[in-house]
C-alpha cells in the first residue's frame, strides 16, 4: 500500500522521475517504511531529501543511518546506503551474486521485479538499525 506523503517536496522529487524508475522507486520507498513499522526499535521515519533525493531517517531513536534512493547512471534505480559502513559488503556476503551493486554504496536495479523483501528488506533492516 503506497503511504502518502508528508513532505510535498519529496512527492514533487518522485513525480519527476521517469517511468523507468518512479515504480521501483516507489516499491523500495513502501519497503523501507514498512520494514521501519515491524521494528519497534526504529521508531518514527523521517522521509526528507538529501542531495536532492530522497531520504529515510531515524531522528527520534537515532538507531539507523541514512538511507536514499533514486536514479544511478548504471541503472534505472537504486538503494543507497552510507558508503563508510559495511552495509553493502554484510549485504553481498549475505547474499553473494544476487544482486549488482556500486562499491560500497548501492544496490542497482533495472526494474521492481527484481526488488525482493526479504534480501532487500535484510538490508533496510540493518541500515535502519545500524547504530543499536
Amino acid at each position: 500500500m503506497t503511504r502518502p506523503f508528508a513532505d510535498a517536496q519529496v512527492e514533487r522529487v518522485f513525480d519527476a522521475y521517469d517511468d523507468s524508475a518512479r515504480p521501483g522507486l516507489m516499491s523500495l520507498r513502501d519497503l523501507i517504511l514498512d520494514t521501519a513499522a515491524s521494528d519497534n526499535r526504529v521508531g518514527e521515519v523521517e522521509e526528507a531529501l538529501r542531495w536532492g533525493q530522497p531520504a529515510y531517517l531515524t531522528p527520534v531513536t537515532k538507531s539507523g543511518t541514512t538511507i536514499r534512493i533514486a536514479a544511478h547512471k548504471s541503472a534505472p534505480f537504486a538503494l543507497f546506503v552510507h558508503c563508510q559502513t559495511t552495509l553493502i559488503s554484510d549485504y553481498t556476503a549475505a547474499f553473494p551474486g544476487q544482486d549488482r551493486t556500486d562499491g560500497k554504496r548501492a544496490v542497482l536495479f533495472d526494474n521492481p521485479s527484481e526488488i525482493d523483501p526479504m534480501r532487500h528488506g535484510w538490508l533496510i533492516s540493518r541500515a535502519l538499525t545500524y547504530h543499536l
